[in-house]
Order: C-alpha cells, then sequence, then structure tokens
C-alpha cells in the first residue's frame, strides 16, 4: 500500500511510520502542518528547516501545509489530496486513544479520497513509549505543561528512568494528555542523525519549550 504520514515530528508518529514500514507499506511523503506565522509545525514548533532535513534523513518528501488556525482541517485535506495525486491511497496518524482526534482524521481522509490508518490505535500508552525506546529511537522533550512537568524536564531525551520520573509527577506517560511534546531525531527509520543544537527555554505561561533550532 501507498500512503502518506501525518508527521508532526514526534514520537508516536515516528513509531506508526516505523510500523508502516515494517508491514511492507510504502511511503509516498510525510504531510505536516505548519504555523504560518511562524514557520513552525503546529503542537511542537519545529522549525520548517528542520523539518526539511527531518524528510531528508527518512528519505520520505516532505509536504508541508502552511496556514492559519482557521485554515488547519482545508490546509491538511489541500496536502493530503497532493499526497493522493502522487500514489497514495491512505493516511497514516499516530493517534492513540482519543476518539475525537481519530474522527478528525477520519473526517479528513474520506473528503480526501483516502483510507485512514492508525496502526498505534488502542494500544497501551506505556507500552507504546517503552516499544519507542527499546526500538533506539531517541526523542527529546521539546514542550512542556507548566502544571503538569517543569522546566527540568526540557531538552533532555525520553529514556525508561525519565518516564518513571514522568509517571511520579502524576502526568501521562505519554503525555496524551499534552503534558509533553517531542522532536525525534534519529531511530531505525532515519538514515542519519538529523542535526540540531539546543537554544534558549521559552515561557509561554502554560506550558514552556525549549527553541530547537537547524544545525548546518
Amino acid at each position: 500500500m501507498n500512503f502518506v504520514m501525518s508527521y508532526s515530528g514526534g514520537k508516536d508518529g515516528a513509531l506508526a511510520l516505523y510500523r508502516m514500514l515494517a508491514d511492507g507499506h510504502k511511503p509516498v511523503a510525510i504531510i505536516t502542518t505548519v504555523n504560518v506565522e511562524q514557520n513552525r509545525s503546529w503542537f511542537h514548533g519545529i522549525q520548517e528547516d528542520l523539518l526539511k532535513s527531518i524528510s531528508d534523513s527518512l528519505k520520505i518528501p516532505l509536504i508541508s501545509c502552511a496556514c492559519v488556525p482557521g485554515e488547519y482541517a482545508e490546509a491538511f485535506e489541500t496536502g493530503l489530496i497532493k499526497a493522493r495525486q502522487w500514489g497514495a491511497t491512505a493516511c497514516a496518524f499516530g493517534d492513540i486513544d482519543l476518539g475525537a482526534h481519530r474522527q478528525w482524521n477520519e473526517d479528513r481522509c474520506k473528503n480526501a479520497g483516502l483510507t485512514c490508518i492508525l496502526p498505534l490505535w488502542k494500544q497501551s500508552r506505556e507500552d507504546l513509549v517503552r516499544e519507542m525506546i527499546d526500538l533506539g529511537f531517541k526523542a527529546l522533550i521539546k514542550i512542556v505543561q507548566s502544571d503538569k512537568l517543569d522546566e527540568s524536564f526540557l531538552g533532555k531525551d525520553l529514556t525508561i528512568p525519565l518516564i518513571e520520573k514522568i509517571k511520579l509527577t502524576g502526568s501521562d506517560v505519554c503525555g496524551e494528555n499534552g503534558e509533553y511534546h517531542t522532536f525525534v531525531y534519529d531511530g531505525p527509520v532515519f538514515a542519519h542523525p538529523v542535526a540540531f543544537e539546543k537554544g534558549n527555554v521559552i515561557d509561554f505561561g502554560t506550558h514552556k519549550a525549549i527553541d530547537i533550532r537547524h544545525k548546518a
């Protein structure tokens, strides 16, 4: 099956992509929505030049959907239609168990004429994080929700000891409630590590983020 991967740069998308490839499916593109005002991916805040570096290392073309909030769904569907024109018959997502997310995914795929696939659906959140780590993915915590996780978690790679610390805070180990977001820069689906450098921590009030910049 030819597919397009919904990929914002985080751990769940990386694991879902790994599973699709392991099952023998062929990716025609990764698709990412980008905040047109910031030139960063929505939710994970990854700069567009880093997204291109990710695409290069994955050896999968990037479909970048630049948009403002009110155009988000329309822009994503336009990107899906482009992927269909490239030969995709399905779009895969890294969502795990949130029904509203699944419905949104299915609606977008239906409007674009694609099948919706969720390789991680209804599986144990903790098992998925552990699988991702055991497979050798390198996922750096890029954003934390201020009332859930403190600044000390920013910039650290997810490891088994670290997810145990996350559990002790009462946060979801997978960050499915928005406790944290990750930037995956290496692993079994990458040809080489994505080169980057860490910048300053930015306080947005409700959440904090470490700036990640492309390194030439």
